[in-house]
């Protein structure tokens, strides 16, 4: 599990996917939400900017990601 300190009101999903490491670039966290492979709050998210404020979960294969 990854606890994500947000800095602001909130952040893009894409923008954290990078932030994380869990995408190489901008193509590849587009790719992955494309794909289906990105959830947010236990539904599958495809929106590539959406606003993930604190207390949202991001699931992505075996990683939780959990916004503070």
């Amino acid at each position: 599990m990854i606890r994500f300190a947000l800095s602001g009101d909130y952040i893009e999903l894409i923008q954290l996917l990078k932030a994380t490491n869990l995408a190489e670039s901008g193509g590849a966290a587009k790719k992955m939400v494309d794909d289906g492979l990105v959830k947010l709050n236990d539904k599958v998210e495809y929106r590539k900017r959406a606003k993930l404020r604190m207390g949202d979960r991001i699931k992505t294969g075996s990683c939780l990601i959990v916004i503070e």
